[in-house]
């Protein structure tokens, strides 16, 4: 049981970071009034425009990224609990990728450099110690 709470904390917390980038989006598209669909411009009083402000991009951008990394690493989690490995190392797997992810996140949208990039290692590091650990503890045992 303790594998399947880690692993719901892990996805609930996951899925409300990119649920946040989509408020950071929305707040900044109405802050700078600027929109690209015209209907949305005449329905917030804005103006219609050809580009999205520059941190509505940066959010796109950290969405995109986390839909390169969390699924996948959501999926060799599933595997993990399902096989039963120790908790131990689970807790730790998912503790450093969600704050990787975060970190990640934040950095992105503030333009925070070298730390985004370190925080990107961090959670593909992360996820290959997992990749590797089920290697080992399902394929190979």
């Amino acid at each position: 049981m303790a594998l399947l709470r880690m692993y719901a904390i892990t996805t609930i917390v996951l899925a409300l970071k990119m649920s946040a980038i989509a408020f950071v989006q929305g707040r900044a598209r109405t802050s700078a009034g600027v929109f690209i669909n015209p209907e949305d411009a005449a329905a917030f009083g804005g103006k219609a425009a050809a580009e999205e402000p520059e941190i509505v991009q940066r959010a796109a951008r950290a969405w995109r990224n986390d839909l390169e990394n969390i699924p996948i690493f959501l999926i060799l989690a599933w595997i993990y609990v399902a096989a039963g490995l120790p908790a131990t190392a689970f807790v730790i797997y998912c503790i450093v990728f969600m704050a990787a992810r975060i970190a990640h996140t934040i950095c992105y949208i503030n333009s925070i450099q070298p730390w985004r990039t370190a925080a990107f290692a961090i959670g593909s590091l992360t996820t290959l110690a997992l990749i590797v650990h089920l290697f080992i503890g399902v394929v190979i045992a």
